[in-house]
């Protein structure tokens, strides 16, 4: 019986590490892009490391599609894991090219990839969408407004998305992290080996620590493997109680 094909995208980064290992354990053809395997290096690092993996050299959205479709002649998860490095700052000094580059990685990206895909999900009977987003936008910060941006974008996309391809039984949900360990947002240096780190983490989220990669891991199985198709426009907050308001003094 051929195995049902999961595509995740950027599986270097983010989310990526995690949704790779939980699909994998639930069976799927795992087929993988990454800006990374632009470098032939890259991917035979890659392959070899994840020998169970089919690696893509292609960047372009139709062109990374159509590879996933070839492997077997089917789509049946695409996992749109999105991420970029935050570019903070205020307004005023805020560069058009910086705004733009985030959103071809957060928006423009995901957008092209789900309209590539749109055709080939619905050509099986149990296709399924889960984007990795964020749960910034919960709480804007000061400086914030590019990131914020972007995220918001993709958010309203993943709403949209969700009532185009709701008559076709084709789920599509999102996981909003913050706070997840990931050498992307949260290193580990920073975050985890470093004592100020550790503290800042403990006093800001309420579960007292960053979600570890599994976690999330165990979510991505569920929204990509769940029978049902009600479900389906949530964006899933992933934070570990995060955000809380903040005491009034007494």
């Amino acid at each position: 019986m051929t195995k049902a094909v999961a595509l995740i995208t950027n599986a270097l980064a983010f989310a990526g590490p995690p949704a790779v290992d939980s699909l994998l354990k639930a069976g799927f053809q795992v087929v993988v892009h990454d800006v990374a395997f632009i470098s032939a290096a890259a991917q035979e690092n890659y392959r070899s490391a994840n020998p169970d993996v089919v690696v893509l050299a292609d960047q372009a959205p139709q062109e990374i599609v159509e590879s996933a479709w070839a492997v077997s002649n089917r789509l049946d998860v695409l996992v749109s894991n999105d991420a970029y490095r935050p570019i903070h700052g205020p307004i005023e000094d805020a560069e058009i090219e910086s705004l733009q580059s985030t959103l071809d990685r957060l928006v423009v990206f995901p957008f092209e990839i789900a309209r590539a895909a749109i055709r080939r999900l619905k050509a099986q009977a149990k296709a399924r969408v889960v984007f990795i987003s964020s749960n910034r936008n919960r709480l804007p910060l000061r400086g914030g407004s590019i990131p914020d941006i972007a995220r918001a974008g993709a958010n309203a996309l993943i709403k949209s998305l969700s009532i185009e391809l709701a008559p076709h039984g084709i789920p599509v949900n999102a996981i909003a992290p913050n706070y997840l360990y990931s050498e992307t947002y949260y290193p580990k240096a920073r975050f985890v080996d470093d004592a100020a780190g550790r503290a800042y983490i403990e006093q800001t989220v309420p579960v007292g620590r960053l979600a570890q990669p599994e976690e999330i891991g165990e979510l991505i199985h569920y929204l990509a493997t769940m029978q049902g198709t009600f479900m389906t426009g949530a964006i899933i907050d992933f934070s570990g109680g995060w955000p809380v308001a903040t005491q009034p003094p007494t």
